[in-house]
């Protein structure tokens, strides 16, 4: 049941919009289902001989508006109180008396007309639909004073909640005041007739995501916005200061032709410039991104080698979740913002379900929780190295290394729904689910052609080979992550990721035991896909199986420790150690 509020100044026009056909004939059987004393007039169904609908709907009008009338200039200037409450398309039909109730609740719970007050302000709910009413009040009480209406939309919020498990509705998920503001009526009507698929304030808003994900410094942002076609005007102080910046779309104009302008803090409440620029400084990107530091290899294509850094940034990050720390919101900033670089830079089998993960996980990004030391440099310059590597190809070791990523972010989000589920962040928690949804669909794409190749290689192994991985394979992975089918074809692509880890000089027990124990597998739906992700990272093979393969120039594995996963909190665990390799697997002298 969603109550949506708004305030206005003229009571007879909104009788004569909630009484009317509506914009597109969708009112129907308009009349009253409650009212302040029960018996206000009713143009739908006035039984009076030889009614005229126009001559009640005035009489209801100044009836309403009698208290403003009394109140005189003291009566506020917005004194229309209006409140439209929707039911699920799921819910049953509620009857009129049903409705009468969950207005009379409504209005006594927002101090409006309080219960057994008689001095409350005068209020008609009209239902011309199933599925909800409309709400009028009039905001001066019958001693002509204001009613108190502090936080009457939260209030609002809390009892259609309270309503909903009475009445055995659907329970939706209550908020917290951060989620951004939703196009109005009249700008979702403008985008169908204009042949837009979404109102201009959501078009802009993840425009503005994007051009932030990333940016090192303000004039990069707002470069980046008008890179994107954007129309940018910024609002200056008398000493020249930036203080706030507007954003329209082209060719986005009212009436009056003049662009339509929204304040970044109209677009989501961490959009504002304020808002930006502790962003900025929290976490300010790296100018310049350092590849060979951060992946270990330099021979690995731009994006490759961006995504493989920002593998190992995230699941530093899932740590922190885990660690049920309050500093891990601001990661989650960070992660949205990879999640922005990702999808501008995703090819197009991808696009449309990273588009759909990065818009859900939005609101999954905003909390009251705030992180007291949020130093997000090392996150966010991992989404500026995406941003700058360029588009990946979708093949190849780019495209592989885009499946690496995708895997472990899924994880990422499973934690962030976590986190935000123990502190009560119920629609931070949903859409962080969502946003893993999304992310599995994507990968799925994304992985279909190198883990068909892995599969294969591990099908043309040698029988004695292949038999003793998968017997490391099942020694390794505890009895609870065991699948039914473990011993089959589904760890083929794992097998063979351990064979080439091993002629590339590591071991492959110690390397497999390291990708277990980085973090629980538990939630993972299909443990060997995640395992071989790790794993290839950790050994630094390529993502895709038809690259070459490089062993350690030194002879010693090159893999990294990473936090081992005890109790919640990070300890270090020893490097794999490489065994004395077979001389026929190591590479020819030079």
């Amino acid at each position: 049941m969603v109550p949506k509020i708004r305030r206005g100044s003229r009571t007879h026009g909104l009788l004569v919009y909630l009484y009317g056909p509506g914009k597109r004939d969708e009112h129907t059987d308009a009349h009253l289902v409650g009212s302040w004393d029960g018996f206000a007039p009713d143009p739908g169904r006035d039984t009076s001989p030889d009614p005229d609908p126009k001559v009640t709907l005035a009489r209801l009008s100044a009836a309403l508006d009698l208290r403003v009338k009394q109140a005189g200039t003291t009566a506020p200037a917005q004194h229309v109180w209006h409140c439209s409450v929707r039911t699920d398309p799921g819910d049953r039909r509620l009857t009129d008396a049903e409705w009468n109730t969950v207005a009379r609740r409504l209005v006594h719970a927002v101090n409006l007309a309080p219960e057994s007050d008689p001095d409350g302000c005068r209020w008609v709910a009209v239902r011309h639909a199933d599925d909800h009413i409309h709400i009028l009040a009039t905001m001066v009480r019958g001693d002509l004073r204001r009613p108190r209406m502090n936080y009457d939309f939260k209030k609002a919020q809390a009892e259609c909640r309270r309503i909903e498990k009475e009445m055995g509705f659907r329970q939706l998920r209550p908020g917290d005041g951060t989620g951004a503001k939703s196009p109005t009526s009249a700008e979702r009507f403008k985008a169908e007739r204009t042949g837009r698929s979404e109102a201009p304030r959501e078009t802009l808003r993840e425009a503005v995501r994007q051009a932030l994900a990333g940016a090192a410094t303000e004039e990069e942002f707002f470069a980046r916005l008008r890179e994107a076609g954007l129309r940018v005007k910024v609002r200056n102080a008398p000493s020249g200061d930036a203080i706030g910046y507007n954003v329209a779309l082209p060719g986005d104009r009212n009436r009056d032709g003049a662009p339509i302008w929204y304040p970044g803090s109209k677009l989501a409440p961490d959009l504002s410039l304020p808002k930006i620029r502790r962003r900025l400084a929290d976490g300010g990107a790296d100018q310049t991104t350092h590849p060979a530091a951060t992946s270990g290899r330099t021979d690995w294509s731009p994006p490759a080698r961006e995504r493989r850094n920002a593998t190992g940034i995230a699941e530093r990050a899932a740590v922190l979740l885990d660690s049920d720390d309050d500093e891990a919101a601001a990661q989650l900033v960070g992660l949205g913002e990879i999640l922005d670089a990702v999808t501008q830079t995703s090819s197009a089998a991808t696009r449309a379900e990273l588009g759909a993960a990065a818009r859900s996980f939005e609101r999954a990004t905003r909390s009251h929780v705030q992180a007291e030391r949020a130093d997000t440099r090392a996150i966010r310059s991992a989404a500026r190295g995406i941003v700058q590597a360029g588009s990946a190809l979708g093949r190849g070791e780019d495209g592989g290394t885009t499946a690496m990523l995708l895997s472990t972010l899924v994880l990422v989000t499973i934690a962030a729904a976590r986190w935000h589920s123990a502190r009560g962040h119920a629609q931070q928690a949903h859409a962080s689910r969502q946003t893993a949804e999304h992310l599995r669909a994507a990968y799925r794409q994304a992985a279909a052609t190198p883990m068909q190749a892995l599969h294969d290689q591990g099908r043309a192994l040698p029988e004695a080979e292949r038999r003793a991985h998968q017997a490391t394979i099942r020694a390794a992975l505890p009895d609870g992550l065991m699948r039914a089918d473990s011993s089959s074809t589904k760890t083929d692509a794992l097998t063979a990721t351990l064979a080439q880890a091993e002629h590339a000089g590591h071991d492959p027990k110690a390397l497999l035991q390291q990708a277990i124990g980085m973090r629980e597998l538990d939630t993972a739906d299909d443990v060997n896909d995640v395992l071989v992700w790790r794993l290839r990272r950790l050994a630094q093979l390529p993502a895709h199986p038809g690259e070459a393969t490089r062993r350690p120039q030194d002879g010693t594995s090159q893999t990294t420790a990473p936090a081992s996963r005890t109790n919640n909190r990070t300890a270090p665990t020893a490097a794999a150690r490489p065994t004395a390799s077979d001389p026929r697997n190591r590479p020819p002298r030079r």
